[in-house]
């Protein structure tokens, strides 16, 4: 025997059908939020990673001053060689900073907060409470590392004339200028 519904039955059979419906798929797609990790753990891997080809370059400077220093052999472009190495370092090491606030960005932004890193004083850093705020304190770094990367080239270029040095001198005045801006920008929003 065929049962019969009044329209109120139909519509609510019919909203508890699509209520089911659109909580699987919406269970479904917030879940797919944890994706997410695959960039947070890639990202502390390589900025590990960075950090232990830095660190092993920095040792290598260390060897070199000890062994220049106790044989008493002084090879040419020495203290350039030592700045130069030094920077390809300290560029690493940004770059591997650059990996971390992202992974620890899209952890709080997409996962959940890091409770442990609620209760230390050393991490307001790392906060990030909004998409906004990631990009900013990325392009901060990244500005650090484009400048730093400027800093060793213009280190092991040979400037030829007074243009050329006119030229440098021009290109380190519009990066101080950019860096102030930059900073003046911090001053106004706290």
């Amino acid at each position: 025997m065929k049962e019969v519904h009044s329209e109120e039955e139909h519509l609510a059979m019919d909203k508890a059908h699509q209520s089911w419906i659109e909580a699987v798929f919406e269970s479904t797609l917030w879940n797919t939020r944890f994706f997410v990790l695959l960039a947070v753990v890639f990202s502390m891997i390589g900025g590990i990673g960075l950090f232990i080809v830095a660190s092993a370059d920095v040792w290598h400077v260390v060897q070199l001053i000890f062994s220049v220093y106790v044989h008493g052999a002084h090879p040419e472009n020495f203290h350039e060689r030592l700045v130069a190495e030094l920077i390809g370092a300290v560029d690493l090491y940004l770059i591997a900073i650059v990996l971390f606030i992202f992974g620890f960005g899209l952890y709080e932004l997409f996962i959940s907060k890091i409770d442990i890193a609620e209760r230390s004083a050393a991490s307001r850093i790392l906060e990030i409470h909004s998409l906004d705020e990631l990009k900013d304190k990325l392009a901060k770094v990244i500005i650090m590392v484009l400048i730093v990367g400027f800093f060793k080239r213009a280190m092991n270029t040979v400037y030829g004339g007074p243009v050329e040095m006119l030229m440098l001198a021009g290109a380190i005045f519009l990066l101080a200028l950019a860096f102030y801006f930059m900073h003046k920008g911090d001053a106004s929003h706290e």
